[in-house]
């Protein structure tokens, strides 16, 4: 199933991008001091006042030391079709209190984001944190009400993106990662939100039907141990027929060859007894409604006593008519283990009976992985193909929230900064440009942010790169390669080239070729190297005058 063109919004010949793919994203799905403060700007004047603010994060996720920025496609879409309908202007006339003028609703009546301009990072792009992610400008009471939706977007998009990236990067290029999370996520949203950013992140397919739609992700799925244990004999096969690949004749009796090629499994080395005829009976009528995908479900009674030797039956009775079977999946027990012995048989089956492939069919394991297990099973040596992968990712247990945050960084042309004891909470003021710096190797080195109008850095000259609040970290950079990572998305009345928003598929490649491009001590599971983020020597020396002259000076009694 190919991916659609889902993401290239501008595809309608008006150039209208569609609206959020969930139809809660509204302008209402806000923090009420959002309108409030939209009322206060209002009532002093200064709603149309020109804001500049920020959207970043503080610190990676789950240890690690790089994130992938996801969700801007979903607020350009909100942002494209920002309009407050009339009932939603009558409930937050309802919400406020009831001192606040009409006037006002007659000001959000008319509000829309035509004015404002919004500069991000690419979709699926590697990042670091305070490195502005977006950079969002327009009036001020605007702005604000776009601050919560847009949090809102890209913290899960990001955090569930960035633990995706994790497991591929534990799993390996090779193996194929299956997102099976919709039953174990945070209600339809976050189902359907996280089918969408795994694929983005690399995984391979999802088994969530609704993403599939909706977005193009290659589906996949088989059965469940219900199915296995629904089936009591093979007696309840009615239709034994199955026609050959080739669609040359038709068998009229597929159970007996599966029957026979059972007893000659049991032949095989002596070793196997009597299976479950029940799960037999399921198998194969499972492949007589998919004999062209039969991928199976073996550990629902005793995996190699049971469902390797009853799922080979099926898998030869297949071959004999032409089709090859898909593989198996396992679902519980020690998968390292189980693995490497159902590889084994499948090697003995095709040397005893001659059948090119068959060992190699795919095995498939799930049950609660997460990134510790995949790396556990990576050390003691297995045979998994793909994995199925659910609960931890798509919730992304070991990490809540991402703590994306939105700040004013510049009014009227006047630069702002937020002071706090906790200096990682200090912000960076000011309208910046924020670029990435490679080295010989062809590495990033470290992003860096200048002012606005300070000149770019350029490729074979040294620029210092200094740490926002640490005066003894710096050094000299000599880039190879320069590449600035804000791009305009939505130019307002600026009269910039809006980039366009690419399908996922290209998203999704960007995020791997970004990946693939970091140095791996950046990239490693323990103790990562950090990535440095920098600013300019100009800008570090205002940022340390602007906060000198803002923050008050106490006095000793």
């Amino acid at each position: 199933m190919e991916a659609r063109n889902n993401g290239t919004s501008e595809r309608a010949s008006n150039g209208v991008i569609d609206g959020p793919t969930n139809p809660m994203v509204t302008p209402l799905l806000n923090d009420l001091y959002q309108f409030t403060m939209a009322y206060a700007y209002w009532k002093a004047g200064k709603h149309q006042e020109r804001a500049v603010f920020d959207l970043y994060f503080r610190k990676n996720p789950f240890g690690g030391e790089y994130t992938v920025f996801s969700g801007l496609e979903e607020c350009i879409r909100f942002i494209a079709n920002f309009k407050l309908a009339e009932d939603e202007i009558d409930f937050v006339r309802q919400s406020l209190s009831t001192s606040c003028e009409e006037e006002f609703f007659d000001y959000l009546r008319g509000l829309d984001c035509s004015d404002v301009e919004v500069y991000a990072i690419p979709e699926g792009s590697v990042v670091f944190p305070k490195i502005p992610l977006l950079r969002v400008e327009g009036p001020i009471a605007a702005v604000q009400l776009l601050e919560t939706p847009f949090v809102n977007l890209i913290n899960f998009a990001s955090l569930v993106s960035t633990n995706a990236a994790r497991h591929r990067k534990v799993a390996g290029k090779s193996k194929t990662l299956l997102e099976f999370g919709l039953r174990r996520a945070q209600g339809p949203d976050g189902g359907v939100g996280a089918s969408k950013y795994c694929y983005l992140g690399g995984f391979d397919a999802t088994s969530n039907v609704a993403a599939g739609k909706l977005f193009g992700i290659p589906l996949r799925g088989t059965h469940s141990h219900a199915f296995v244990s629904s089936y009591m004999s093979l007696d309840e096969i009615t239709d034994k027929s199955l026609r050959r690949k080739d669609g040359s004749s038709t068998c009229e009796d597929f159970v007996s060859i599966v029957q026979t090629w059972l007893s000659k499994i049991q032949l095989l080395n002596g070793v196997f007894g009597e299976t479950n005829q029940s799960e037999l009976a399921a198998f194969t009528s499972y492949a007589l409604a998919f004999p062209d995908n039969f991928l199976a479900l073996v550990d629902t009674y005793d995996v190699m006593r049971s469902g390797i030797p009853n799922f080979c039956a099926v898998a030869l009775a297949l071959g004999d008519l032409g089709y090859k079977a898909a593989g198996i999946r396992l679902d519980s027990g020690d998968l390292a283990y189980l693995s490497c012995q159902a590889r084994k048989f499948f090697c003995s089956i095709e040397d005893e009976f001659k059948v090119p492939g068959f060992g190699k069919l795919i095995i498939t394991a799930s049950n609660d992985l997460n990134e510790e297990t995949l790396d556990a099973l990576n050390k003691q040596g297995h045979e998994v193909d793909a994995f199925g992968i659910g609960t931890y990712l798509v919730t992304c247990y070991a990490q809540a929230a991402l703590g994306v945050v939105f700040k004013l960084v510049e009014i009227n042309n006047q630069p702002r900064i937020k002071l706090s004891e906790d200096v990682s909470k200090v912000s960076i003021p000011c309208k910046k440009r924020s670029y990435r710096l490679f080295g010989k190797e062809g590495y990033p080195l470290v992003d860096i942010m200048t002012g606005e109008n300070e000149p770019s850095p350029k490729v074979g000259e040294r620029i210092l790169c200094r740490h926002p609040f640490q005066e003894s970290k710096r050094a000299y950079v000599v880039p190879q390669r320069v590449e600035e990572l804000l791009r305009c998305y939505w130019p307002g009345k600026s009269g910039k080239t809006r980039e366009t928003l690419p399908p996922l598929k290209e998203i999704r490649e960007r995020c791997i070729n970004q990946l693939e491009q970091m140095r791996p001590d950046h990239m490693r599971k323990l103790n990562p190297t950090p990535y440095k983020v920098s600013v300019s020597a100009k800008l570090y020396d205002f940022i340390h005058f602007l906060w000198l002259n803002e923050a008050p000076v106490g006095e000793l009694q």
